[in-house]
């Protein structure tokens, strides 16, 4: 295979897994914080101390963890269907892609918003403000350097899961990988699209980087 034939692929490689991993990345980040901000708020000495429900969103969240996604792809695929119609390609990937990632962004958020000063909570409530307002004003917005940088390490890791979403025909890099590199012996292919996720991996955690140094700094 020549390289005038590879590029086309890589094109259509590299569109996909962004499309994958962008819808991803951003249902992640809605599940993954809220969980999070569950987990926080129903803690004991939490804004609304609920522990069964803490112990019960701690399993969960514990049990998504310690799958392999590759076992994940396959355990959820009646739920794949039954959202997507299908289990093949881009549309059904999203959907083992999400819910392998918000129980690890989960814990993320949790980290980083234990981390907010206990103080400036005490102060909030001393002022009078709602449970709501101390989580949207005090809480998210004081461990936002965190949360950037945890939402960073989840899309790298989401751009390793679509890779291995090709095994089952997932689509993109991964796909073209398995497809041309590993059934074909086409190394060339294989090599690039190697360099690509990394390429994509390093573009990922240096806008994260960015983003993360500049929130610190205000």
């Amino acid at each position: 295979m020549t390289w005038d034939e590879i590029w086309p692929l890589l094109g259509a490689g590299v569109q996909e897994t962004a499309y994958m991993v962008g819808v991803a990345a951003v249902l992640t980040a809605l599940g993954g914080l809220l969980v999070g901000v569950l987990l926080v708020l129903t803690d004991r000495g939490g804004l609304v101390p609920l522990p069964p429900v803490n112990a019960l969103l701690g399993l969960i969240v514990n049990v998504g963890r310690s799958l392999p996604f590759i076992i994940l792809l396959v355990a959820i695929i009646p739920l794949t269907r039954a959202l997507v119609g299908t289990t093949i390609g881009t549309e059904a990937a999203i959907v083992p892609l999400t819910v392998g990632a918000i129980p690890f962004y989960a814990r993320i958020a949790e980290t980083a918003l234990r981390e907010v000063d206990p103080g400036v909570v005490a102060a909030a409530r001393a002022m009078g403000a709602s449970r709501a307002q101390i989580v949207r004003k005090v809480l998210l917005r004081e461990a936002r350097p965190g949360l950037v940088a945890g939402f960073t390490i989840t899309v790298v890791a989401l751009v390793g899961y679509s890779a291995m979403a090709g095994v089952v025909g997932g689509g993109g890099l991964g796909d073209l990988a398995i497809r041309y590199g590993y059934q074909r012996f086409e190394n060339e292919v294989m090599i690039a699209t190697v360099a690509v996720l990394v390429v994509l991996v390093q573009l990922v955690q240096m806008l994260g980087d960015l983003v993360a140094r500049r929130l610190s700094h205000k």
